[in-house]
């Protein structure tokens, strides 16, 4: 196959995503037909499962070399080192929908770096402690273990 209709291929694979995911969405976060539409489109990509590296960067805009930089960071995952490099289609997916975010608000420059620090606090909100103590916080429950003087001077 032609990298030209593989691409093509994942692309439409994109856009058939991209629009369940945009119906789901519209959803309420606990309504069941949301969750269903989003393992719907999940599977879809399953199904694609990897992708070359040629392909991902032209969907994402980079080059070649870039992201096979990132791969080796582990910013992308590899589903495959030999005989070719292959990465696994539903991390580029999801890296698709950061890139998309942060170019939006006009970060074009470091894009290694955004998408590492956003990457990183996704991780860190996923843990249920943290989600926990989140929400504590946002209930008033705890306790001030230093209060903060209101002059702006700290008194350790």
């Amino acid at each position: 196959m032609t990298i030209a209709v593989e691409e093509k291929r994942v692309r439409d694979l994109f856009e058939r995503v991209e629009t369940v995911e945009d119906v789901a969405n519209t959803l309420p976060e606990d309504d069941e037909r949301r969750a269903r539409l989003l393992a719907v489109s999940n599977a879809a990509l399953a199904d694609e499962a990897t992708i070359r590296p040629v392909i991902a960067a032209k969907l994402l805009g980079l080059s070649e070399k870039t992201l096979r930089a990132w791969a080796t960071q582990g910013v992308l995952t590899v589903a495959r080192r030999s005989p070719r490099l292959l990465l696994d289609v539903q991390g580029v997916h999801a890296i698709s929908h950061l890139i998309r975010e942060l170019r939006a608000v006009g970060k074009d420059r470091d894009l290694l770096d955004e998408v590492w620090r956003r990457l990183s606090d996704e991780t860190l909100l996923e843990r249920e402690d943290l989600r926990e103590s989140l929400d504590q916080m946002r209930r008033g429950e705890g306790r001030v273990l230093r209060s903060i003087p209101h002059d702006g001077t700290d008194t350790r």
